[in-house]
């Protein structure tokens, strides 16, 4: 039986599927509903053949049924959780940072280029945190910023690999401005080698660490300049979005921004901290008199 065929017939059981779904909703937010289940399933076959298992109803033995899921827990939210991301995605956002965001910063700082502190929040493989990279030190270059630092976070360890390597096809980064490509990606040396490398001076400005958006609270900078939080909350029912966003929030200073995914938005959020400025962009509250306004 050749391998495509012998998939056609390999299923997680029932009860092994809804208890995957009740865990990654638990621990990460996400709902897995029965609709789901042909992605689930063929994002896990790949880690039923590096555990050696027979199949996919082995695994969900495994999980439950053998105490597996505390070692393989990292594993599987690595599996089923999406991370589409491209360099220069959502381009207004870009544009929005490089002409409207530094300025107004530039001038809360009296007019001198600003040390600006940026976090993409669902950094996925990092080509958002590059991308943002890219436009700082083009402005960094110009005299419009003095320096900046970037931090990526995701909950899958196996994207943040990847993203601290920072190594991409060449299809991939065609987004980029050719300028760009030619001063923010190495290539190699082997014609025959399809891959590009960000360089090594924007690596430097970038970090990566772990971090589940559902955790009580995040272990980071709370001046942060700008957050990026595109297309992950639409993974999360409201009560979870409320809570992300305020949390969120409590990490930008007076007058930062946050910025969401297309098909994203406050309304309803209860977050009064942060005013619309843009389509998806909104604004933290200037302090007034020791006080936040909105």
């Amino acid at each position: 039986m050749t391998q495509k065929v012998a998939e056609t017939y390999d299923h997680l059981a029932d009860k092994h599927f809804t208890a995957i779904s009740k865990v990654i909703e638990s621990r990460v937010g996400i709902k897995l509903p029965p609709a789901k289940r042909t992605m689930v399933e063929g994002r896990l076959r790949k880690r039923v053949r590096a555990l050696g298992l027979s199949g996919l109803q082995a695994y969900g033995v495994h999980l439950f049924d053998r105490d597996g899921l505390d070692d393989e827990l990292i594993h599987l939210i690595d599996c089923v959780t999406t991370n589409k991301t491209d360099f220069f995605r959502e381009p207004s956002h870009f544009e929005f940072l490089r002409d409207v965001a530094v300025q107004q910063l530039t001038q809360r700082h009296g007019g001198r280029p600003p040390n600006l502190k940026v976090w993409s929040a669902a950094a996925s493989t990092g080509a958002e945190a590059y991308t943002a990279a890219m436009v700082l030190q083009d402005m960094v270059a110009a005299g419009k910023v003095a320096r900046f630092s970037i931090l990526g976070t995701d909950i899958s360890t196996e994207v943040l690999r990847e993203a601290r390597s920072a190594i991409y096809p060449r299809a991939f980064v065609e987004p980029v401005p050719s300028p760009m490509q030619q001063r923010y990606l190495m290539r190699s040396k082997d014609p025959r080698d399809d891959l590009v490398r960000v360089t090594p001076e924007l690596r430097r400005q970038v970090h990566f660490e772990r971090l589940n958006l559902m955790d009580e609270s995040y272990p980071f900078d709370r001046d942060v300049d700008v957050i990026f939080c595109r297309n992950v909350l639409i993974y999360f029912d409201r009560a979870t979005q409320q809570e992300v966003l305020s949390r969120l929030a409590s990490h930008l200073r007076p007058g930062g921004y946050l910025m969401l995914g297309h098909s994203e938005s406050m309304a309803g959020s209860g977050v009064d901290r942060l005013r619309s400025v843009a389509p998806t962009i909104y604004q933290a509250g200037l302090a007034v008199n020791g006080r936040s306004a909105a």
